[in-house]
C-alpha cells in the first residue's frame, strides 16, 4: 500500500472539466476544478498562522486562483485526507510543524474528513487552540 506521502506527490489527472451532473453546490456543466493532493497541499500552505478557512471558502478560492467556478467537492474531501495523512507521517519521521502542510486550518472538529483521520482529533483541536481558532 503507498504511503500518504506518496498519495500526496502522485500527479493524477487534474484540470478544469465540466461538472458531468448537479451535485453539492455544483450546476451540470460548470468549469469545476479536480485539483490534484499536491495542488491542496500547496494551497494550504499559503493559509497564515491564526487564520482558517472553511471547506467551502476553499472550494472557491482553489476555483478562482485556476480560473474555475467551483472544485470539485468529493476530490477535495479525498485530498484534505491526503494532505493530513502525510502531513502526520511527515511529523512522525521527525519534522516540524512549520514544516507541514497546516492542514488544521481547514479541518475542525465539525469537518467530516477530521473523524476519518488514522491519528485522530485530538491532534486537530490541540494545532487549533495553539492558533487561537475554534475548535
Amino acid at each position: 500500500m503507498k504511503s500518504w506521502n506518496d498519495r500526496l506527490n502522485t500527479p493524477g489527472i487534474h484540470g478544469i472539466k465540466p461538472s458531468p451532473r448537479a451535485f453539492a453546490d455544483v450546476m451540470e456543466d460548470q468549469p469545476m476544478l479536480v485539483p490534484t493532493a499536491r495542488q491542496v497541499d500547496d494551497f494550504i500552505r499559503t493559509i497564515p498562522r491564526g487564520v482558517d478557512m472553511d471547506v467551502r471558502a476553499l472550494r472557491t478560492a482553489l476555483a478562482m486562483e485556476h480560473g474555475a467556478e467551483v472544485t470539485c467537492p468529493v476530490t477535495i474531501g479525498y485530498h484534505l485526507r491526503t494532505v493530513a495523512e502525510a502531513a502526520n507521517e511527515d511529523l512522525e519521521r521527525g519534522m516540524t510543524l512549520n514544516d507541514i502542510a497546516p492542514f488544521w486550518r481547514v479541518l475542525d472538529a465539525k469537518t467530516p474528513t477530521t473523524r476519518k483521520l488514522s491519528f485522530g482529533t485530538a491532534f486537530v483541536a490541540a494545532q487549533r487552540k495553539r492558533e487561537g481558532l475554534k475548535p
